[in-house]
């Protein structure tokens, strides 16, 4: 099934300069680059993002590290999107993620690992809903 799913380079990925080489392997997989921008979330922006997370222990450090710098929010689009990015991005912890994907290959730490991706169809839809609106994706 054709879906669409959000991608973030994280502010570490940013700053070191690999938001091409994260597009890159997004596109080499076969996925459709449809809406990408580059912002910087305040501190209730980055709340609200992580909003499920807010009762966890990591939740203030999240978004301090999301609010440290820019960020380039993208959609994707192709055949089973959700599964595919999440293959290409690896495990969260990138000490665990497989060879060849793009946090054991680029990310520091468990919470600079570079890349976000949504994790099933409704968060996709809240995810994409966050940071663009209808008139910056083009229908299908």
């Amino acid at each position: 099934m054709i879906e669409r799913t959000l991608s973030i380079v994280k502010p570490d990925g940013v700053a070191r300069n690999v938001i091409g080489e994260v597009v890159r392997r997004f596109e080499a997989a076969g996925l459709k680059v449809v809406a990408l921008k580059m912002i910087r979330l305040d501190r209730a922006m980055a709340e609200g993002f992580y909003h499920v997370h807010r009762e966890r222990p990591f939740f203030p450090s999240l978004v301090a590290f999301m609010c440290s710098g820019p960020i380039v929010p993208m959609v994707l689009e192709g055949e089973d999107a959700i599964a595919r990015v999440r293959r290409i991005m690896g495990a969260t912890d990138p000490a665990k993620a497989d060879p060849g994907t793009i946090r054991k290959d680029l990310a520091s730490s468990i919470e600079k690992n570079i890349v976000h991706g949504s994790d099933g169809p409704a968060t996709a839809g809240f995810e994409i809903g966050y940071f663009f609106d209808a008139l910056e994706i083009p229908p299908r």
